[in-house]
């Protein structure tokens, strides 16, 4: 922080005027000294102890700060009020370059040991200046009276006043806020702690009076006092800190959280909160162990904190979740340019017991004020986003509301998923069938079935629309089992004029990892009749690549009962060769993406063509999506391509008009086909004769 010169210049002033005022007590002749073995004891102990406060401070928590309550304040004041100001004044400044120097408090800043110095100096001189003004009687002498106290009263405020004046407007200067209200926040505790150590200064002074060795009674409850603060302290920090990582946990991070958007009401700032998630973590503890994951954690601290300012926060929320507190941002671009730097800090391997592991890092950011007031908000739409930026694979990512499967919108529109599901299937959520045709005759072989949402409110709502909605509320295993059902019921209707027809059903990772699903689909097919090898599932790459070992397991699962899958959007995934070959697939669908371009795209025809000759060289059949005119399907068929679809073979048909179409044989016809394209050959030739209906 860079502070004016106003600070230095207070600073400076006030440390030339307590060195004056601790050279002229040096040399002052009229100085009091002992008199006797019995003060020279009293003068040793006292010397101790305020040395001692001085090394072992007592430390109090207040929120995520920490103050110090130096105990030699008692023994300084008692000196003082034994001995008069010139030793009091020498001792505590000896004990506070002691301590300076043992502990390195101030290393590279002594203008704040010599300012700490003349503090306290000008304070303890103040005191006996007022102690010399009522002429109050040296102890040793006798103890103190009943009228005393009040002259001692004085001093003790005289010492409060000058020394924590000093030092609060010294700090109030140094955060440019005023003073008055500085030290007004601060009143009632300096106020509370000061009281407490110079009241005990007097009995410290009559117990030395009586016998100096009996001040190690007096100090026994402060020692007890400091052992207890200490112990606070360290319940504390366990409970505000993660045990693994040392980092702060969501407890701190909040509270941090919450004072940095205060502070940017002050401002007119900004800031950002970042959750990040390291992505297949649980491979490395599954390989590696719990243990070597462990210290995989321990090194996300030093690596975040590399790529962040001093002012910025970090905390470790959970498992393999960071968060990162970015403060006083004037520009939203900072908190993405910080992401990145994170994610490019990680293109470093990780050192673990001479193993060199690549972690990658998704990262969700949330803006304030632009995406939430409070805490707990902008912790949950930076939570969203990184849920995104790990399902798109993109690394990171800002909170978009229209994505956020949370929103007041998503949750009423989930609730209302609920009650179509329960009271009105058939009316609300329908099905449509997209044809997928032969290319070599054109003949329709098989459809895919298309979800639709019948909103009473928001008219027809397409998959994308609340698929999403139902896989993160639970609602996606009652879905699927409900389109399972109405489907085969109506491949079961369409059995007279189609028999060889298949049909085509989407699966998301959520069903993949029900342990049921093999159980409900073979119910299902016994329910309708239906042969297992004309029911076949549609999965997407990344659907493959999320628990990789269960998703296997439920696929091969699916392929013994007879049911075939298939491979949707490929090319626009992330599985590899190796898994495609473990997979029991029968067939691939080239993404549309690629297809609609390839006939003015030449990239996009080498990557069709390729992916034609992957699936023909792997024995599987291949189908392009997104087939739109006749020009890309004559070029598919010279490729060739097995199967074609989309909108020149048909858009998606409802029940009925499909029902229609299929029962005037004109199987490869279609809305947007501007010729008939005569049926020829048969509907389906299938190499399995054991079939039944």
């Amino acid at each position: 922080m860079r502070r004016s010169p106003t600070v230095y210049r207070y600073v400076a002033a006030v440390s030339l005027l307590g060195l004056a005022v601790l050279v002229w007590t040096a040399f002052d002749r009229s100085a009091e000294i002992p008199r006797d073995s019995k003060e020279w004891l009293t003068l040793a102990l006292l010397t101790f102890f305020i040395v001692l406060g001085e090394l072992r401070p007592i430390q109090v928590s207040r929120g995520e700060d920490k103050e110090e309550i130096t105990t030699s304040t008692t023994f300084a004041f008692a000196l003082l009020l034994s001995f008069g100001t010139a030793l009091a004044v020498l001792v505590q400044a000896g004990a506070c370059l002691v301590g300076e120097v043992i502990l390195h408090r101030r290393q590279g800043q002594w203008w704040k040991s010599l300012f700490n110095v003349a503090q306290l100096t000008l304070a303890l001189a103040g005191s006996g200046a007022v102690l010399r003004l009522f002429t109050l009687p040296r102890s040793g002498a006798h103890a103190f009276e009943a009228s005393d106290l009040g002259i001692i009263l004085a001093a003790g405020v005289v010492f409060f006043v000058i020394n924590n004046g000093l030092a609060g407007m010294g700090l109030a200067l140094s955060l440019d806020i005023p003073v008055l209200a500085y030290l007004r926040r601060d009143l009632g505790f300096q106020m509370w702690t000061a009281s407490m150590m110079l009241a005990l200064a007097p009995v410290v002074v009559v117990t030395t009076d009586r016998n100096p060795w009996l001040i190690f009674l007096l100090a026994l409850p402060l020692v007890g006092i400091y052992w207890g603060s200490q112990q606070a302290v360290l319940n504390e920090h366990q409970a505000l800190h993660d045990s693994l990582t040392g980092l702060p946990n969501r407890t701190l991070l909040r509270d941090r959280a919450q004072q940095a958007i205060l502070n940017c009401q002050r401002d007119e700032s900004g800031l950002a909160v970042m959750i990040m998630d390291l992505d297949r973590f649980k491979e490395i503890n599954d390989t590696l162990g719990h243990h070597n994951g462990d210290l995989l954690l321990k090194q996300i601290g030093p690596r975040l904190r590399a790529c962040l300012r001093q002012s910025d926060g970090i905390a470790r929320l959970g498992g393999d979740e960071f968060a990162v507190l970015l403060r006083k941002l004037d520009d939203n671009s900072t908190a993405v340019q910080v992401a990145a730097k994170i994610r490019k800090s990680f293109e470093q391997p990780f050192e673990l017991q001479g193993l060199s592991l690549n972690v990658e890092p998704s990262i969700g950011i949330a803006l304030y004020p632009d995406h939430g007031a409070d805490v707990d908000l902008l912790l949950q739409r930076a939570d969203v986003a990184m849920y995104i930026a790990k399902e798109n694979r993109s690394g990171f990512t800002g909170y978009v509301a229209e994505q956020d499967q949370y929103s007041a919108k998503r949750l009423a529109l989930a609730g209302e998923l609920r009650h179509a599901l329960d009271e009105r299937p058939e009316e609300e959520l329908l099905l449509y069938y997209q044809p997928k045709a032969e290319l070599s005759s054109g003949r329709v072989v098989g459809v895919e079935t298309l979800l639709r949402w019948q909103h009473p409110r928001h008219a027809l709502m397409p998959p994308d629309d609340f698929i999403p909605i139902a896989e993160h509320t639970g609602l996606i295993r009652p879905l699927t089992l409900y389109a399972i059902d109405a489907a085969l019921e109506q491949l079961r209707m369409w059995q007279g004029e189609s028999p060889d027809v298949t049909i085509a059903i989407n699966l998301s990772v959520r069903n993949l990892l029900d342990r049921h699903l093999q159980d409900d689909v073979a119910r299902l097919l016994e329910k309708w009749v239906i042969a297992p090898h004309r029911l076949r599932f549609e999965i997407t790459e990344s659907v493959i690549m999320t628990d990789t070992k269960r998703s296997m397991a439920a696929l091969a699962a699916l392929h013994d009962m007879g049911v075939r899958l298939s491979v949707d959007d490929f090319g626009t995934g992330h599985s590899s060769l190796t898994y495609l070959k473990q997979l029991p697939v029968s067939e691939i669908k080239i993404d549309k993406s690629f297809v609609m371009n390839m006939a003015a795209t030449s990239n996009d025809a080498v990557i069709v063509r390729s992916t034609i000759d992957l699936g023909r060289n792997l024995g599987m059949q291949v189908v392009a999506e997104g087939v739109e005119d006749e020009v890309i399907w004559n070029q598919l068929s010279l490729l060739g391509c097995d199967l074609a679809q989309g909108h020149f073979v048909s858009r998606p048909l409802s029940s009925k008009d499909m029902t229609s179409w299929l029962g005037r044989g004109e199987q490869a016809l279609g809305p947007s086909r501007p010729t008939p394209r005569p049926a020829v050959g048969p509907l389906w030739l299938d190499p399995d004769p054991s079939r039944r209906v």
